[in-house]
């Protein structure tokens, strides 16, 4: 491939190619379908389900690209990647570039490129998709493939950095916003130090998201990148425990931004909910994700039912069920209180999950638990759901049928409801606000708190998103907090 790349007369050609093609014949190329192991293999293991593009799928992916006059990709995008100079790199074979390009505004090009959802952001803003209505440029699997390429070639770049200034920087948690964050400051020339309270780096993008989606190689690789930029990283370090606020200041550190996520999972509270055999998914996918819980001889295995329900309808909770499936679970089952439109996991996260067999019971809802003398789970009580009238998601609401319910037998039960912030934060440092929903109060166009020198992004704030959404919070608050050490006045 290597060689390919070297030679001139390739190049010429694919330049002359690449000038050649006419807007009606791009528009005429069919999208890229991503090659996939089978589904009757893959559930039994965790490989990466997305095997990722080969360069000649890539390509022509990218002539595609209709290289708009007004990109409104690129406001789609939390972290404002140039699109369209990134796939007009692969366009012209020149792949080191296209991954030169990501890393100029992404700290995790690889990761993104597996976990982000692109069809409601960057893809959503595509000039296929606003005007022709057709299915748009798939950015998502080109900045993969970008990314993957540039780590299997060996010639892995690092971005360049402006000569330290000397002044140190402390951020909780290393999650998305936090790398984001980091990565953004250290560029700058800030002395970054990052606080992370599991013995692993990478937040949720360890605990949260299992290996067939998004393999710990890729976390790695991408947190090696931020340590050869200068990031400093301490793990097994609880801030408001461990170190406190006042030990930060003594320490020297000028700004720090919080990116301590939201780790509370929520409950429903209905009868039988405390039995055993019902966990929440965080407490699930951090056992088996960060903890080697599938293996029996592990510190802390995890229970493995054969009739498995997760109670949800986000990504975390498809992540569940297809972890319960490779876990051996003869039924794996999705209940969700609307119907499949209303989800709000990823079209592909479903795809794959029903691919997998995967059984759905949507616009149901869990009222009750029975248990056996033991005290285990045995059967769930569903309530059958219609939709009624939107609510303020904009997604309709679910209204119970009165009197028509059915019995689901059980024997584990996974919910995944969602979750509340990280209290231990706003109650350990002075001078924080926060909501009744115990989310960090900012400014939300600098992230800034109510303690000039603490900025704050990511599930801590929006109690609940994305990795990209989380990331942008962190280059807002990197710029922001850049802006208010320079002296610059920072609007409140």
């Amino acid at each position: 491939m290597s060689e390919y790349l070297k030679a001139e007369r390739a190049q010429e050609w694919r330049e002359a190619l690449r000038k050649s093609i006419k807007n009606k014949d791009r528009i005429a190329i069919p999208r890229v379908k991503m090659p996939e192991v089978d589904p009757a293999v893959r559930s039994r293991t965790y490989d990466e389900v997305n095997l990722g593009l080969t360069p000649e799928l890539a390509a022509n992916e990218s002539h595609r690209c209709l290289d708009c006059v007004d990109p409104t990709c690129i406001t789609g995008c939390p972290v404002e990647i140039n699109i369209p100079k990134f796939i007009k790199n692969i366009e012209r074979g020149e792949f080191l570039e296209a991954a030169k390009t990501l890393k100029e505004t992404s700290a995790l090009p690889a990761v993104c490129g597996r976990v982000c959802p692109q069809e409601r952001q960057c893809e959503s803003q595509c000039f296929y998709t606003l005007k022709l209505k057709k299915e748009p440029v798939a950015i998502g699997h080109l900045e993969r493939f970008a990314a993957d390429y540039e780590r299997m070639s060996g010639n892995i770049s690092i971005p360049e950095t402006a000569p330290t200034n000397g002044i140190k920087i402390a951020v909780v948690g290393s999650g998305p916003a936090g790398l984001a964050f980091a990565g953004d400051m250290v560029k700058l020339g800030y002395d970054v130090t990052v606080f992370e309270a599991l013995h692993e780096l990478g937040g949720v993008l360890r605990y949260g998201i299992p290996e067939f989606r998004l393999p710990n190689e890729i976390v790695d690789i991408e947190i090696d990148g931020l340590k050869k930029m200068g990031v400093k990283f301490v793990t097994n370090c609880i801030v408001g425990k461990t170190i406190s606020q006042e030990d930060l200041k003594a320490e020297g550190f000028k700004g720090i931004f919080v990116g301590s996520g939201a780790g509370l999972p929520n409950f429903m509270n209905i009868p039988g909910e405390n039995l055993i055999g019902i966990m929440s998914c965080n407490e699930y996918l951090t056992r088996v994700n960060l903890m080697q819980a599938a293996d029996p001889d592990s510190d802390t295995p995890v229970y493995k039912g054969k009739k498995v329900a997760v109670v949800g309808g986000g990504n975390t909770a498809m992540d569940a069920v297809r972890t319960a499936r490779r876990l051996g679970a003869e039924r794996a089952m999705i209940v969700y209180r609307r119907s499949e439109e209303e989800m709000p996991a990823r079209v592909e996260e479903i795809k794959h999950a029903k691919e997998e067999g995967i059984e759905f019971y949507t616009l149901h809802n869990p009222i009750r638990y029975e248990g056996d003398e033991q005290g285990h789970v045995q059967r769930m009580l569903l309530q059958r759901m219609e939709l009624g009238a939107p609510d303020q998601s904009g997604r309709r609401r679910p209204v119970a049928i009165e009197g028509d319910t059915t019995w689901l037998e059980v024997d584990e039960v996974i919910v995944s409801v969602g979750v509340s912030p990280n209290p231990l934060i706003p109650q350990s440092f002075d001078g924080m606000e926060v909501t009744s929903w115990g989310t960090i109060v900012v400014n939300s166009d600098t992230m800034q708190t109510a303690d000039e020198m603490i900025f704050a992004g990511g599930d801590i704030v929006r109690g609940g998103a994305t990795v990209i959404l989380a990331m942008g919070d962190g280059r807002k608050a990197a710029k922001a907090m850049h802006q208010y050490l320079k002296g610059d006045q920072v609007e409140k």
